[in-house]
């Protein structure tokens, strides 16, 4: 499994790493320690989702071990929480039943050859020049941020001569697939990635999939009808304060609230004036570079002078901003990048 999950210990949500075995869930401080941190065994426990015992947390989930012990997880976004408590539970049916619930072997079950590294495919495939272009798509009334289709997935593989032709490229995304590296997002590829057909990863336009690690998010509602809060709102209010903002057509500047969050990553600007219902707009900050600035393009001298700053975001976006002192800019320029460095 990956590391996407934080756990509730001694008060508070700390990230952990999990790893779900046959028989129970073992959690990890870092991904690199050899020894667990604890260990949850799975049989005889039972799992709630939603989670009553955080109705503000829309992500938790609740294990609740023997001896009365229950042990909360809380996932990076819906996908990941419905991917965790479905395998949770089929190993807990499994065990239930005498069984131990384990994943088949990709090299095995599709017969990949020894030379094929998928943790370099995956490093090439995630390159942000040369790689495959995360999306954001409309499907089933939902929208996927940061994911891309089956076909693109196979497309890129020929055009980089990873393989031959699409059967190949299906066979080593299967691979990536059922490693872990690529996820399912949406119906039609979930349900082939658990159907236990010979190829998983679906060649088609409608099939969606995202990286394991990257900053995807579904707005909309879960499979079990609970309605999901809009994803980039989730995340924890770091700062939030007025500034000034350059508009992006006329130029000119006004003055707007912003909220900075974190995890995801992402600040909201709205009216002062209407509350903060509807933001005007939302800037994603993953990846994205802030920097103190002295001057604004475009921009007459006698505009805007003192306290500028910028934020430049992944897909090249530019955005002028003005606090009202020097420290304030230093105080934002800070808590931006930190967000921007850490959050998804």
């Amino acid at each position: 499994k990956k590391p996407n999950i934080s756990g509730w210990m001694h008060g508070s949500w700390k990230a952990v790493w999990v790893v779900l075995s046959d028989d129970g869930l073992d959690f990890y401080k870092k991904k690199a320690d050899s020894s667990p941190k604890g260990m949850i065994p799975l049989k005889g426990a039972t799992l709630t989702c939603p989670c009553q015992d955080f109705p503000k947390r829309p992500l938790v989930f609740k294990i609740s071990a023997s001896k009365n012990q229950e042990h909360f997880f809380q996932a990076t976004h819906l996908e990941d929480r419905e991917m965790w408590v479905k395998d949770i539970k089929r190993t807990i049916t499994c065990l239930q039943a005498g069984k131990k619930f384990a994943r088949k072997s990709t090299r095995r079950s599709i017969r990949l050859p020894d030379t094929v590294n998928l943790s370099d495919l995956y490093l090439q495939m995630k390159d942000q020049e040369s790689g495959v272009k995360e999306q954001k798509l409309e499907k089933e009334k939902r929208i996927f941020n940061h994911c891309f289709t089956g076909s693109t997935v196979i497309d890129w593989l020929i055009s980089k001569a990873k393989a031959r032709n699409r059967q190949e490229g299906l066979m080593l995304a299967t691979g990536l697939l059922n490693e872990g590296f690529l996820q399912p997002a949406g119906d039609l590829s979930k349900g082939a990635a658990e159907g236990g057909a010979e190829s998983v990863l679906l060649d088609q336009p409608d099939a969606l999939y995202y990286f394991a690690d990257s900053g995807f998010f579904c707005e909309g509602y879960s499979s079990d009808e609970d309605t999901i809060v809009k994803e980039e709102f989730r995340g924890a209010i770091v700062k939030q304060g007025c500034l000034l903002k350059q508009g992006h057509r006329r130029k000119n500047w006004k003055v707007r609230k912003f909220i900075l969050r974190d995890d995801p990553a992402y600040i909201h600007y709205y009216d002062p004036g209407k509350g903060e219902i509807n933001p005007l707009g939302s800037i994603h900050l993953r990846g994205s570079v802030v920097t103190a600035v002295e001057h604004i393009p475009d921009a007459k001298k006698h505009d805007v002078e003192g306290n500028l700053f910028e934020i430049i975001t992944s897909d090249d976006t530019h955005y002028f901003l003005q606090a009202a002192t020097a420290e304030e800019r230093k105080e934002w320029i800070r808590s931006i990048h930190t967000v921007a460095k850490s959050g998804k």
